[in-house]
């Protein structure tokens, strides 16, 4: 009987003193949102040109936010995409021994916003006449 219990004395002291090795930089990596591909402006200077179709920058965008229809039948598109991460990351590190032990714990957190408006002009046969944009970050 006294060697299972010091067995299992001695599987309790290495499961309490392994510490938590995970980073920051660790557990922003895990966030999904980073990992989907983003509307950035680049993509926007990258895929936009003038004359394109409608399906085209549907297809290199997405569907728009906004779609508005002047009086002379020129629709204008919009998107407007607003983005909030946020991320926190917690790590403890403990010794416990029988009759003292110590503990340490770290943490951080972390929040970004960012917001991206375009906006496509077409003309009456539905060809990208002009386009805009904005950007910002905080």
């Amino acid at each position: 009987m006294k060697p299972a219990l010091a067995i299992l004395a001695c599987c309790a002291l290495l499961a309490t003193t392994i510490p938590s090795c995970r980073t920051v930089q660790d557990n922003r990596n895990d966030l999904t949102s980073t990992r989907e591909r983003e509307m950035t402006v680049g993509v926007v200077q990258k895929e936009i040109r003038k004359g394109m179709s409608g399906a085209e920058v549907a297809e290199a965008l997405g569907s728009p936010n906004i779609v508005t229809r002047d009086e002379n039948e020129r629709e204008t598109w919009v998107y407007d995409k607003i983005a909030t991460e946020a991320s926190y990351s917690q790590s403890q590190n403990s010794l416990f021994l029988i009759l003292g032990g110590f503990s340490n714990r770290s943490g951080a957190s972390s929040t970004t916003q960012r917001t991206l408006t375009v906006v496509i002009r077409f003309n009456t046969d539905m060809k990208v006449d002009s386009y805009t944009y904005h950007q910002s970050k905080f």
